[in-house]
């Protein structure tokens, strides 16, 4: 067994004193203890007699004090100097240079906007949102055409405005999405964070659920839904206003615009349920499992089964070495992902199909210019334009890459000359 000291570190270990740790928390799940310190945003999954060890330094006493109750408590000796190093690897140890004997850090104080997260996802608020759900779904069964489909795409008499509409108007819709998980958490006094980044010139959104780990279990599944709900809600919000402007009975062009938008929505929704790309009801069927790193270990497993249909004796990956957990869950789970993969091809062509009649009427415009008119065939026109910018931005960086591979590889086989 390891010992009590390590001559390596020496130098910056002193057994004889406290170890400085910063507030930390702690979320027992039988076996293991998930603790988590939020003024350094780390968390680490710990074996309990770990978690009570930390504890037991937590409370003040020294790292020799701490090896002596463990020997008692366990009987087996342990390496103190290499348990202080990873929880200062892990950022649970307050860094050097603070007075000795000084007050340890209190903590983060209230988190903005935890308010409004607790009253958007409050009880009251629930039932409201229960109540028009139940409104527009009878909405929707008594008014013909009030459900979203794939013809409210087209709104207008303008390919271009039709396109862009639905385009840059799921933009706030994502960023709505996003912000529902982070108000959700900041409701349970977590510090998550909205970020917005880039992916070529595409807007996205990110959201960081810090601590979430150390929450326990039961409240974990409202951060993790709240995108989806927000989804579901936007889409009620969205029906009911196309039926509030009906004019005569039949939609105006402003409703059937938030039906298409509803109707992107309801894709976005549905995308949801492809677990294989971890999406938000991944985390959450994960959670409820209890699950670890379900994803990488049902992917090694149906890579393992596949391997042995074909005749391979030994498998590429130690399944042994997988959290047993992830393990017993893997045997059925690895083959829903073969079934997410059929059910994207569905949600493709939800989206597809509308793309597929927007370049249809668009190039019939030019087959058929006496009938699209100079109006109709400059619409055709601008959409093909911007459709080839885009074509052009998405494919320049692959094409630069390889002249600039290109570019490497001829100068390597030219010769050198003086």
């Amino acid at each position: 067994m390891p010992t009590l000291t390590d001559p390596g570190r020496e130098a910056d270990f002193d057994p004889a004193r406290p170890v400085p740790l910063l507030p930390l928390t702690y979320l027992d799940e039988g076996a293991e203890v998930t603790v988590g310190c939020r003024d350094a945003d780390a968390y680490a999954v710990l074996p309990a007699d770990g978690a009570a060890l930390l504890r037991h330094l937590e409370e003040g006493g020294s790292a020799a004090e701490g090896a002596e109750w463990y020997l008692r408590a366990y009987g087996e000796s342990v390496d103190m100097a290499d348990f202080v190093a990873t929880l200062t690897e892990l950022g649970f140890v307050r860094e050097p240079g603070a007075p000795e004997g000084a007050a340890v850090d209190p903590g983060p104080g209230p988190v903005r906007w935890s308010r409004l997260g607790r009253a958007l996802f409050s009880p009251v608020s629930g039932l409201l949102a229960l109540a028009l759900l139940t409104i527009a779904l009878v909405e929707m069964i008594r008014v013909p055409g009030l459900a979203p489909r794939y013809t409210d795409v087209f709104f207008s008499n303008s390919f271009v405005v039709d396109g862009m509409v639905m385009a840059f108007g799921q933009i706030p819709l994502i960023l709505l999405h996003e912000s529902a998980h982070a108000l959700a958490g900041r409701r349970l006094g977590l510090n998550s964070r909205l970020s917005v980044g880039r992916r070529l010139y595409y807007v996205v959104f990110l959201t960081s659920l810090n601590g979430l780990v150390t929450v326990e279990r039961r409240k974990r599944y409202l951060p993790m839904l709240a995108g989806m709900i927000t989804d579901v809600m936007v889409m009620v919000v969205f029906i009911l206003a196309a039926d509030g402007l009906r004019a005569g009975g039949h939609l105006t062009v402003a409703g059937r615009l938030l039906l298409g938008l509803a109707y992107f929505t309801l894709a976005r929704l549905l995308w949801q349920f492809l677990f294989y790309l971890e999406t938000d009801l991944y985390y959450v069927a994960s959670t409820v499992l209890g699950c670890v790193d379900l994803q990488k270990t049902a992917r090694r497993v149906a890579y393992n089964r596949l391997a042995r249909l074909f005749g391979r004796r030994t498998p590429r990956y130690d399944e042994s070495q997988f959290h047993p957990r992830d393990r017993a869950v893997a045997r059925w789970y690895a083959w829903l992902i073969g079934f997410g993969y059929t059910a994207s091809i569905g949600l493709l062509l939800m989206t597809a199909v509308p793309m597929a009649t927007l370049i249809g009427d668009v190039f019939g415009r030019f087959l058929h210019p006496s009938r699209a008119g100079a109006a109709g065939l400059a619409d055709s026109s601008v959409f093909v334009l911007l459709l080839l910018a885009q074509i052009t931005v998405l494919a320049w960086p692959s094409v630069r890459k390889r002249r600039v591979a290109r570019a490497a590889r001829t100068a390597a086989s030219s010769p050198v000359t003086s």
